[in-house]
């Protein structure tokens, strides 16, 4: 049966995050016998309950006469016009609901079919379409890539350039590799970003912005994470509050990560016009919409001051989580790591005495049961680091370092 599948969905890798949760069901049974079940650092997702505001408000929705019927796979009226007033109110950027904004089943959903709507597919490397990506960043966006029939180029964030990457010199190193750089159709760039955390300044983003219009790239920002700040003068920007980006990008929201409905799946793509119309005759021909009273109760929480409150919330319990691991990881000899300002992550290196992440996270989870991403996960700039999450309780992140300290986990070689 396996040569009936194409080239490329046989090439690609399950998903990370998939094959940690395989391998924790199955060392499941051994780990709660010696007194050390799971806690999971892995999973970037919150783990608390969206906002009852718009559970109520799902509720109420699910018993409007003519809300099971097909919905239009570009969102309803009444979705779009909240995510145009939600762009106006958040971030001060003009988005024209009924021109410049398609829904997404999530925003994994719509960066995998705007690399389908893209990529005009080919068998060999040196003939494919390329789309640039972020690394270390999320893992999905090159398998994505790959099943498209695209090429997935690396792009280094690296500490040296504050994870902030001199494009131009980018595209030389692609030169002097043998690349054509006119494939290059589009290029990632999520920030705030996964695994790191890190942002970009306005600078950056207008640099970005001008280099994707010199060389005729879609600019594709996934701005999942936008929402997850500690400091609001350190609030994350939308790349249309660049003068001129709409004439080049494209920006994903989701609801999972501010509102915690990951499960959900709903959220927007906005921005050019001439990309959204394409993409949303690419999604006609896919799926039939959101679940319409999804689109009322997503639509009634992003613009509510019940929604702006749990958004506040939220972000002040991650930041005290993120001080407790923080404190409890430096005492383990863990000291020279970047401390964000955005999302619920930490990225950390790997004791010396581990030749890859790969060994140090599994060495972690037979031992003590705490579950970590290794950076390999994220890409080639991710060896030599480790991903944590601070989802999990309070109670469990204190565990987690005394789990450390007593089965001799520390930053040493």
């Amino acid at each position: 049966m396996q040569e009936k599948f194409n080239n490329y969905v046989q090439s690609i890798d399950t998903y990370i995050m998939f094959r940690i949760k395989e391998a924790v069901a199955r060392l499941t049974p051994e780990l709660k016998a010696k007194d050390r079940a799971p806690i999971s650092l892995a999973m970037g997702a919150p783990t608390q309950n969206p906002p009852q505001f718009v559970i109520d408000a799902l509720k109420s929705a699910l018993d409007e006469v003519g809300c099971h019927t097909y919905s239009n796979p570009k969102g309803e009226k009444f979705f779009l016009e909240a995510c145009a007033k939600r762009m106006k109110e958040r971030f001060g950027v003009d988005i024209d609901p009924a021109s410049e904004i398609c829904s997404l089943i999530g925003s994994k959903e719509g960066l995998a079919n705007f690399a389908r709507a893209l990529i005009n597919p080919a068998k060999e490397d040196k003939d494919k379409e390329i789309i640039l990506i972020p690394d270390p960043g999320y893992a999905t966006y090159k398998e994505m890539i790959k099943v498209s029939g695209g090429y997935p180029y690396s792009v280094p964030l690296k500490a040296e350039d504050n994870y902030m990457p001199d494009m131009e010199k980018i595209l030389r190193k692609m030169v002097n590799e043998g690349f054509d750089i006119k494939k290059i159709k589009g290029l990632i760039i999520n920030y705030p970003n996964n695994p790191l955390g890190v942002t970009a300044t306005k600078a950056y983003l207008e640099e970005i912005v001008a280099f994707c219009k010199k060389y005729n790239i879609l600019l594709m920002s996934d701005a999942a994470y936008s929402d997850m700040y500690f400091e609001e003068n350190l609030k994350p920007m939308s790349i249309f509050e660049i003068n001129g980006a709409k004439d080049i990008a494209v920006e994903f929201f989701s609801f999972s990560k501010p509102y915690a409905m990951t499960g959900w799946r709903i959220g927007w793509v906005c921005g050019n016009k001439e990309a959204i119309k394409y993409f949303a005759k690419l999604k006609s021909t896919i799926d039939n919409g959101i679940l319409k009273p999804m689109q009322k109760a997503a639509a009634a929480i992003l613009n509510s001051k019940e929604g702006n409150d749990y958004i506040i919330e939220a972000n002040k319990m991650f930041r005290k989580r993120q001080q407790i691991l923080v404190e409890g990881l430096k005492k383990l000899g863990w000291k020279n790591f970047n401390v964000p300002d955005t999302t619920f992550y930490l990225w950390l290196p790997v004791p010396p005495k581990y030749e890859t992440a790969t060994e140090f996270a599994n060495d972690l989870l037979n031992k003590s049961g705490v579950v970590v991403v290794p950076g390999e996960g994220f890409g080639e700039y991710g060896k030599g680091f480790f991903r944590v999450s601070i989802v999990c309780s309070e109670e469990e992140l204190y565990e987690v370092v005394r789990r450390m300290e007593e089965d001799g986990f520390f930053y040493t070689a």
